[in-house]
């Protein structure tokens, strides 16, 4: 079970609840779900019953035990606790890691992708080079998000810029549409980041910090080493299609197995925490949680590759596809999230 699941699985209770009287409230649209915070238990957590108390007009904690009565047998969900004033707190059961697998592979590069939704964004930007790299990007996130996107520059558009990979839509937006898209400056040209760094490392230094942070754009973005993010992130994802090609070789293939589920909670919990990343990230029109999110996906990766292939005499087993599942969802997620910032995710590194 994934977040989008688990928050699907909770609006149906809510709706439930509501269907059979037992709530008088009108069902949201949707519920939040996100990682417990201290005091909370479990692998994930919602302040539905708190939201929903007031038009209720009951007690938060009533509106809880309402929910947890519709919930604690769902299909995925191991245990349902109340905790503080009304929280709720999920424990998911032991196949929610493979059904997670299964889930990102199953989508590809497109998890975490919303259906269109009709809503219309148009994200103006101001003219200069870390501006409209930023705007590139959030129009990528936000189509990913459902949204119909048109982005806008406040004046005239940098040649150059295409070369970054932005997409010069409209220009010369001033004074028509407010600029909300306008993080700190740097002092180098396009021309001059292009010819220094090339486009993938020129745009991860424009986009990983957040906008109003300086935008660390030298030539440590070059360097091959384990203390520059770019090469983490991109040397994990080169790590997982490398695991995948000796598995062929030594003559099996993934599969999430229920029964032989991989020991990776940090790398399980990155992958279930990849939608409401790129949600958080449209919402605040902030492209560098994508690339922090990355960072964090990758070095749990890395520190699970020793542990995907068979050692010495070691025959391939249930456990070792199950294993190499989780790595391929893996670095299919870190290729959807560089491919959203517009960064090549290479096979080789």
């Amino acid at each position: 079970m994934t977040p989008a699941d688990l928050s699907l699985t909770v609006l149906h209770a809510v709706r439930r609840a509501v269907d059979d009287g037992a709530l008088q409230v009108e069902v949201p649209p949707r519920v939040a779900v996100e990682r417990p915070r201290p005091g909370g238990r479990g692998d994930y957590a919602s302040n539905v019953a708190l939201t929903l108390a007031r038009a209720a007009r009951r007690p938060p904690l009533d509106v809880a035990a309402i929910l947890r009565e519709r919930l604690h047998r769902s299909p995925g969900i191991a245990a349902v606790e109340i905790t503080g004033p009304g929280f709720l707190n999920f424990r998911l059961d032991d196949t929610a890691q493979q059904d997670l697998v299964r889930d990102v592979l199953r989508s590809g590069l497109s998890y975490g992708h919303m259906e269109p939704s009709g809503q219309v964004a148009q994200p103006v930007y101001r003219a200069d080079v870390r501006a409209a790299v930023t705007a590139d990007a959030v129009r990528r996130i936000l189509v990913s998000q459902g949204y119909l996107v048109r982005t806008a520059c406040e004046d005239a558009a940098d040649p150059d810029w295409a070369e970054l990979g932005v997409r010069i839509e409209a220009q010369g937006a001033r004074g028509h549409l407010p600029t909300d898209i306008a993080p700190l400056p740097v002092r180098h040209t396009p021309r001059e980041l292009l010819d220094t760094l090339g486009p993938d490392a020129a745009r991860w230094g424009l986009l990983a910090s957040a906008g109003h942070d300086r935008a660390p754009v030298g030539p440590s973005l070059l360097r091959q080493h384990e203390d520059n993010p770019l090469f983490r992130v991109r040397y994990a994802h080169s790590r997982a299609r490398a695991l995948t090609r000796s598995a062929a070789q030594l003559g099996f293939h993934s599969q999430a197995v229920d029964t032989a589920p991989a020991p990776a909670p940090a790398l399980t919990r990155a992958l279930g925490d990849h939608p409401a990343v790129l949600a958080a990230a449209a919402r605040h029109r902030a492209p560098d949680r994508v690339a922090r999110h990355l960072e964090v996906v990758a070095d749990a990766l890395l520190d699970f590759q020793h542990t995907v292939l068979p050692l010495g005499d070691e025959k391939p087993s249930a456990a070792h596809r199950s294993r190499l599942a989780l790595a391929e969802a893996a670095g299919t997620v870190l290729a959807g999230g560089l491919a959203l910032l517009g960064i090549s995710a290479p096979e080789h590194i």
